[in-house]
């Protein structure tokens, strides 16, 4: 996914929209075995793809 072509806003509501997935995930699965135990990581790895460019964004704005 490319996350730099998206806005600022449009960002934080996605990060929060995976991080309530991330957390139903942990949670859901709790009493039972998930069957895909990728989505987790999947899920990490898109949040902190998108906090990354977020960050990138706040520094370059810094700078100017």
């Amino acid at each position: 996914m490319d996350f730099s072509k998206q806005s600022n806003e449009d960002l934080t509501h996605t990060i929060a929209e995976k991080r309530e997935a991330l957390r139903a995930f942990r949670f859901g699965g709790a009493g039972s075995r998930t069957r895909n135990v990728r989505e987790g990581r999947t899920l990490r790895r898109e949040v902190a793809q998108m906090l990354t460019e977020l960050r990138a964004r706040e520094l370059a704005q810094k700078q100017k």
